[in-house]
C-alpha cells in the first residue's frame, strides 16, 4: 500500500556553494518524497553489474527516441528487450536520469523512493528530465545525438540517528552517502556526487539546510531528521 507522496523540486549544483551558476556541473532534481514500497525488501543490497547499467543507460535513450518518433535499429532493440528480461531490473529502487551536452547540465530529474521499478522508473525520469526539468526548454530533437546520458540508482534511504551535530558530522561518509535532511515541511537533499563541491561536511550541511530554505546553522539543531542513501551512476560508454 502507498501513503501520500510529495512532489519537491530540489536543485543541487556547485554553483549553490560557489556562486559562479555559469561554470557547474549540477544535480537539479524533482525529487518525489513518499512511502517506500514493501516490495523487493531484499533489493537495497542489490548491485547492478556495468553490463546492466549499460541497458539501463541505453532505455533512457530509447526512451527519448520514442518521445520524437525515432525507431531503434531492430537488433538494437530485440538485444535490449532481451538484456532488460533480467528479473534485476523488476527491483524497485530510485533513479535518476541526467542529461547533458558538452559537460554542461542539460536537464536532470529523479526519484529518491521506490515509486515504480527500475525499469520504469528509468524511462520516466529520462522523459522528465529531457521535457520537464523547469530550468530548461524542452529537448529538441536535433540536440538528441549530443546528448550524453547518465542513470543513477539509487539504495533505500534510511534514517540516520545521530545524538547531536558533532555525532552527525562523524556519522556522515563524504562522497560515499546522499543526504536528506527534513525539519516540519522543509526538506532537501544532496546526491553523493556534490561531495566533490563540497568536501566539508560542515559547509555540506549548511548549504544543503539553505536548500531547504531553512538557516544554514539548522543542522546543529536537534530537531532535524537526516536520512543517507547511496548511488550507482552509468554514463554511456
Amino acid at each position: 500500500m502507498w501513503g501520500e507522496f510529495k512532489l519537491v523540486p530540489v536543485l543541487v549544483g556547485s554553483g549553490d556553494s560557489a556562486g559562479d551558476r555559469s561554470r557547474v556541473v549540477g544535480y537539479a532534481t524533482i525529487a518525489y518524497f513518499g512511502e517506500l514500497s514493501m516490495k523487493n525488501e531484499n533489493s537495497a543490497t542489490t548491485q547492478f553489474n556495468a553490463s546492466q547499467g549499460q541497458s539501463l543507460v541505453k532505455l533512457a535513450r530509447l526512451a527519448l527516441m520514442e518521445r520524437f518518433e525515432l525507431i531503434a535499429p531492430n537488433e538494437v532493440a530485440q538485444k535490449l528487450k532481451t538484456a532488460l528480461d533480467d528479473d534485476i531490473f523488476k527491483i524497485h529502487r530510485g533513479t535518476f536520469v541526467t542529461l547533458t551536452i558538452g559537460g554542461q547540465l542539460r536537464g536532470c530529474i529523479g526519484s529518491l523512493t521506490a515509486t515504480e521499478d527500475v525499469m520504469q522508473g528509468v524511462k520516466q525520469n529520462a522523459v522528465n528530465a529531457a521535457f520537464h526539468d523547469p530550468r530548461f526548454a524542452p529537448l529538441s530533437e536535433k540536440e538528441l545525438d549530443r546528448v550524453a546520458i547518465e542513470v543513477s540508482v539509487l539504495t533505500e534511504p534510511k534514517p540516520l540517528e545521530f545524538q547531536d551535530s558533532a555525532d552527525l558530522i562523524q556519522k556522515l561518509r563524504p562522497h560515499i552517502d546522499g543526504v536528506i535532511i527534513q525539519k516540519g515541511t522543509a526538506r532537501s537533499t544532496f546526491l553523493p556526487q556534490v561531495w566533490e563541491q563540497l568536501p566539508n561536511p560542515e559547509d555540506f550541511l549548511g548549504h544543503l539546510c539553505m536548500k531547504a530554505g531553512l538557516s544554514a546553522n539548522a543542522w546543529k539543531k536537534a530537531d532535524l531528521e537526516v536520512q543517507t542513501y547511496q548511488v550507482q551512476y552509468f554514463e554511456e560508454d
